[in-house]
């Protein structure tokens, strides 16, 4: 069987590049399609396999601007020649899902979320933009939301990586889908005894907006509460000087320092809402509580009361409430661990394996 598996953009390691490292070990000899293609930024094994770039891989600059040729990627994705494959796995989150698979072929796709700034985020990034973007875009997204939606069509069976995620799909394709939650590679992670533990609270991710970073940056700061903040992203030096003694902005991290402060942090602060979002995993992988807003993928993942605490309002007084009763609960690492163990690799390969292995049943008659 001849797999091939179409991915938006491979510019670093995050969550949907996890994903396509497991389906890559699913299936070993698969051919990667994407539109964008930085090898140094990505894992051996993805490198191990062979990569096709649509023309978007060849306008200029398109390493760092690859956003700004979004309006372009259906026309790129359609003129990819999957002739031959038996499979098809699109990973979805940017434009991957609408490429023109082969009469006959499977097409599965993994969908992260249907496209956040064309979808459910469109007004809040156009509110974020300049004026010129802010006037171009919604006859541009009209035309992006047509394509993505009929686009669907091209899609065999749908799999969510959350419940949030599956009713995007429901509401905006109308239709259902299967929820596997992405791969956390939960043994990469380990706690530390009591009195190892560090005087800080940790914020760890991408620093864009939509995940609202600015939001617990006011609250320790407010607070004269420790925080320490890893990632990388366009809000890292606005987070810079609004920062206060208490907080320290780290920036971007090597794996060996994620570990170790997550290991030792009074608790994780997630304040964004996040279609699946693999850092609280982590955190809990760590024997670490997680303080969360209580929708998207953190509400599936987090306990409340017993692994976290969760806030309902994204303002600086529920996420200090929230660190507060934090603070106060019974809280048990081991049980934080074993519950984070739920969402391991193992668990999403046996999953993935036996769902597609039925799909190519239903397919195949």
């Amino acid at each position: 069987m001849r797999v091939a598996i179409v991915h938006y953009w491979f510019v670093g390691m995050r969550g949907g590049e996890k994903v396509v490292e497991a389906l890559c070990d699913l299936y070993p000899q698969a051919d990667i399609f994407t539109h964008i293609y930085v090898p140094e930024a990505v894992s051996e094994k993805i490198r191990a396999h062979r990569v096709t770039t649509s023309f978007i891989a060849s306008l200029p600059r398109a390493a760092q601007n690859y956003k700004s040729y979004l309006t372009l990627m259906p026309l790129a994705l359609e003129q990819l020649d999957l002739r031959g494959y038996d499979l098809v796995i699109s990973s979805e989150s940017g434009p991957a899902k609408g490429v023109i698979p082969p009469a006959g072929a499977l097409h599965i796709c993994y969908c992260h979320s249907p496209m956040r700034y064309v979808w459910n985020m469109f007004h809040d990034y156009r509110e974020r933009s300049g004026f010129l973007t802010r006037w171009l875009m919604p006859p541009l997204s009209h035309y992006i939301r047509t394509w993505d939606a009929v686009s669907a069509n091209r899609v065999h069976e749908f799999v969510a990586n959350s419940r949030t995620v599956a009713q995007r799909l429901r509401s905006y394709y109308r239709r259902d889908s299967t929820v596997i939650h992405p791969p956390v590679d939960t043994a990469a992670f380990d706690r530390v005894s009591p009195e190892d533990l560090g005087d800080y609270h940790l914020m760890v991710g991408e620093l864009v907006r939509y995940k609202r970073p600015e939001l617990a940056v006011e609250a320790f700061n407010r607070a004269g509460l420790n925080l320490v903040v890893i990632g990388g992203g366009e809000m890292l030096d606005e987070l810079r000087k609004l920062a206060g003694p208490t907080v320290t902005i780290l920036g971007p991290q090597p794996f060996a320092s994620l570990q170790h402060h997550y290991a030792r942090a009074q608790a994780l602060i997630f304040p964004g809402e996040e279609d699946f979002g693999i850092v609280p995993v982590e955190a809990m992988a760590s024997g670490r509580p997680v303080v969360a807003f209580g929708r998207g993928g953190a509400s599936e993942t987090v306990i409340d009361g017993v692994t976290g605490t969760f806030f309902m309002e994204q303002t600086v007084d529920a996420l200090l409430d929230a660190v507060d009763r934090c603070r106060r609960m019974p809280f048990s690492p081991e049980v934080a661990m074993r519950h984070a163990e739920e969402y391991g690799l193992a668990r999403f390969s046996r999953e993935m394996s036996k769902f597609i292995a039925e799909a190519l049943k239903r397919h195949n008659g």
